[in-house]
């Protein structure tokens, strides 16, 4: 019995149901009663979006920075030439596809989300992949690479794109400044413990992203390669990273669980949207999702054959094709964007609805393994 929990607690965290959970109660409850939904979460936003989600950020850093040390799938130029790419397309059609809807539909003020359906989710994109796919495929370390590409360039946007209030370049660049050097004084003193460098370096920050006019949530993203770590990546699916006891893996195995807990009231406190605040807004992202991201991770592969670069052996254009369809599953991101984007209204209520509804990519992609591969593995 003890055993059975503990294989449904795992995956039940491994694949973030305890997000989706949030988002149904959310969905539910706004439904219900909306005055009591927003009376509970307002407050929860600060707490939740601009503090709890630095650690989800950071995992995501963390990741990104993993996969380009010697070893990692992202360290050859050769091999990372054709998920990077791959990733771009999937980010560059969609914006184009959501804004030349805003721009032919209206109303304008919706064009600030383009970045909306920029975003996979990697945890429920990778989900539905291992449902479709068989173990050993390449399709999932692909998509996954693909994703955390994604995440990547995801952080950029946010970064340069979605400023959280008026822009001070020098307490930014005071703050920040003080952020690195006293990361680097730790490393240099071989500290192992993360907390120090969270609680030091991490706190300086996001003091100097909130005061410089960016979103906290990032405050992690510039320390995390400072956090003293392994000299190679062992690669995607590898066991053995569980039992790498070096302070950045450190920092990941405590914090993957707390992480699942923020994404619960992640969902909670952002996905409550009443069914009839759907428009305009709401199916710009989804269709700029659901065509946008296989379209372009299609086109921009093609490009990139032209100039060299090679699909991972095993997987098919066809494959292609399923993949990129998993990876409209925008969701988190996406809804994270959303709420970077717009305040509180009929726009970003449209939006976030169309960043829940990119769940419907999941049975789209099951529906497209059965007839380009045959049937789903």
């Amino acid at each position: 019995m003890t055993g059975t929990r503990s294989k449904l607690a795992s995956f039940i965290l491994g694949n973030s149901l305890l997000l989706l959970a949030g988002t149904v109660t959310a969905v539910m409850w706004a439904n219900l009663d909306l005055a009591g939904y927003d009376r509970v979460t307002d407050p929860l936003h600060f707490w939740v979006n601009d503090v709890g989600m630095v650690f989800f950020f950071a995992l995501a850093a963390k990741e990104v920075f993993e996969a380009t040390l010697p070893g990692g799938p992202l360290a050859s130029p050769r091999h990372a030439l054709s998920p990077l790419v791959a990733a771009v397309g999937g980010m560059v059609a969609p914006a184009v596809i959501y804004l030349a809807l805003t721009s032919a539909v209206g109303p304008a003020e919706l064009s600030r989300g383009w970045a909306i359906p920029c975003a996979t989710d990697i945890a429920f994109s990778a989900m539905i992949a291992r449902v479709i796919f068989p173990g050993g495929h390449p399709a999932i370390p692909f998509l996954l690479l693909l994703a955390i590409v994604d995440d990547a360039l995801g952080l950029m946007i946010l970064a340069i794109f979605y400023p959280s209030g008026p822009l001070s370049a020098a307490a930014l660049a005071i703050l920040m400044t003080a952020a690195v050097l006293a990361a680097l004084s730790l490393k240099r003193r071989r500290v192992r413990s993360f907390w120090p460098y969270v609680i030091g370096p991490g706190s300086l920050s996001w003091a100097a992203l909130y005061f410089g006019g960016f979103h906290p949530a990032l405050a992690l993203v510039p320390i995390v390669p400072f956090l003293p770590h392994s000299p190679r990546d062992l690669g995607l699916f590898d066991p053995r990273e569980d039992l790498q006891v070096d302070t950045l893996n450190q920092f990941e195995h405590w914090w993957a669980t707390p992480v699942q807990f923020v994404l619960l009231l992640f969902g909670l406190a952002n996905a409550g949207v009443p069914f009839e605040q759907v428009g305009p807004g709401t199916y710009f992202v989804l269709v700029a999702l659901l065509f946008g991201k296989p379209l372009g991770i299609l086109l921009f592969s093609g490009a990139a054959s032209l100039v060299g670069a090679t699909l991972p052996e095993g997987l098919h254009v066809r494959d292609l094709v399923v993949v990129g369809i998993a990876a409209a599953i925008g969701f988190t991101v996406s809804l994270f964007f959303a709420t970077a984007a717009f305040p509180g209204g009929p726009l970003l209520a449209e939006t976030k609805m169309g960043a829940l509804l990119s769940f419907s990519a999941a049975p789209v992609a099951l529906v497209a393994s059965r007839l380009l591969r045959g049937r789903p593995a």
